[in-house]
């Protein structure tokens, strides 16, 4: 693919640092667990003549002319996202995973409401109720967090807390948990306080579609996600939830939070949804837990704290203490030697956030370049290579070299 043929002709110099970046994608291995590598027909609908139209409002209900091929692009998105989660309603329009959060408090709360999400420090997400965040700012929020010694939700001390602050929306859902998630158990908890229960699926939506992961739908009133991560779209969000809500999540949406849709992704999430239904997704995902799994263990041997003492699912959190290391020490090494992937905060971290004491790492872009269990264990060793020798910049442009070397084997892109 070409990402550059118009753009040279109109700008040399953005067009030189798309370039580069086209060679970092390749030269690297991405392992940051939120991120993927779209493929060809996902970036070209986002480059598509869609990119022109304002079609503000919703199928059959718009607010400019000119919207037929619009309408059909988003109901077509809309009935392949209801058919791949199962779900009675589903709004596409959103722009991120953070607006699809917000979009379900807007529709269903009062500013000063109690809401109980996830802990920011125990593997939450800024949109769970982080102070930071307007989910913080706008509602009384009130977090829940793990167990101190095996790093797992603890669904007892949740309907404790739950029934303490009398929350009018639970959130269930991570950004830095490996393990699966019992969205039964919270319907419970959530049924108890005459809460509604939001299942923030965006890291773990690739996984559901193919039944590999829990499936938080026959339980939530909503259920929210990304369309990249696992899902492997465009950069976007999504909204299921029961018909009842549907006209009220629809008026959060538009006009609540956003304008104009943006068509263009709302292509690129059609064919996302229709690539998420074909049989070799399943086994992709498939391969993306085998190598998690695979790189969980092989860590563990080599001395290192992976929390929870393995993974269900896409990522691993490892836990550097033990290591004398930091997790921005860990990660900036890393990217010298071409592995990408975040410093994050462990459960109970007594680093600055901008420090942290672990790493998160993930397996969703390494899968789609095709690497299996035997790349995997590569790739730990060399994570090891450069984590136990973090100043020697000698090891650390051997690791490079491999790295290279095994990214042309796997090409993320094929020109």
């Amino acid at each position: 693919m070409d990402f550059t043929k118009y753009i040279e002709k109109v700008d040399k110099e953005v067009a030189e640092i798309i370039k580069l970046e086209v060679k970092r994608n390749r030269e690297t291995l991405l392992m940051i667990a939120s991120e993927n590598y779209a493929d060809e027909a996902i970036l070209q609908a986002q480059g598509s003549v869609f990119t022109n139209k304002y079609a503000e409002g919703y199928p059959a209900k718009r607010f400019y002319q000119g919207v037929e091929n619009s309408d059909s692009i988003e109901q077509l998105a809309i009935d392949r996202a209801k058919k791949l989660f199962g779900a009675e309603h589903a709004n596409v329009q959103p722009h991120s995973g953070s607006q699809t959060n917000q979009a379900v408090y807007l529709a269903m709360l009062q500013p000063g409401d109690p809401i109980l999400g996830m802990n920011l420090a125990a593997g939450g997400h800024l949109t769970h109720g982080a102070p930071a965040s307007s989910s913080g700012k706008l509602y009384k929020a009130h977090s829940y967090g793990v167990n101190k010694d095996t790093f797992l939700l603890d669904y007892d001390e949740i309907a404790r807390t739950a029934q303490e602050v009398r929350p009018k929306i639970i959130v269930a859902g991570a950004s830095a948990y490996p393990r699966k998630i019992d969205f039964k158990k919270f319907r419970e908890i959530a049924d108890s306080v005459g809460a509604l229960l939001l299942a923030d699926m965006a890291h773990y939506a690739g996984l559901v579609a193919t039944k590999l992961y829990p499936d938080p739908v026959p339980y939530c009133d909503f259920v929210t996600t990304t369309t990249h991560k696992t899902l492997r779209g465009p950069r976007g969000g999504l909204i299921l939830c029961r018909e009842k809500y549907a006209k009220a999540i629809n008026l959060a949406v538009f006009p609540g939070l956003q304008g104009g849709p943006l068509m263009h992704v709302i292509a690129a999430k059609a064919i996302c949804f229709g690539e998420a239904m074909k049989p070799s997704f399943t086994a992709y995902q498939e391969q993306v837990i085998k190598n998690a799994q695979v790189l969980a263990q092989e860590l563990i041997k080599k001395g290192y704290k992976v929390l929870t003492g393995g993974t269900d699912c896409h990522l691993i959190l490892v836990d550097l203490r033990v290591n004398n290391l930091t997790g921005k020490d860990a990660a900036l090494a890393l990217e010298k030697a071409g592995i990408t992937l975040n410093k994050n905060g462990v459960p109970f971290d007594t680093q600055n956030p901008f420090i942290t004491s672990g790493i998160r790492i993930g397996t969703p872009a390494i899968s789609s370049r095709g690497m299996k269990e035997k790349e995997t264990e590569a790739i730990a060793g060399w994570i090891d290579e450069v984590l136990k020798n973090i100043g020697s910049e000698a090891v650390i442009k051997g690791v490079r070299e491999k790295v290279k070397k095994l990214c042309s084997r796997f090409p993320v892109y094929n020109k």
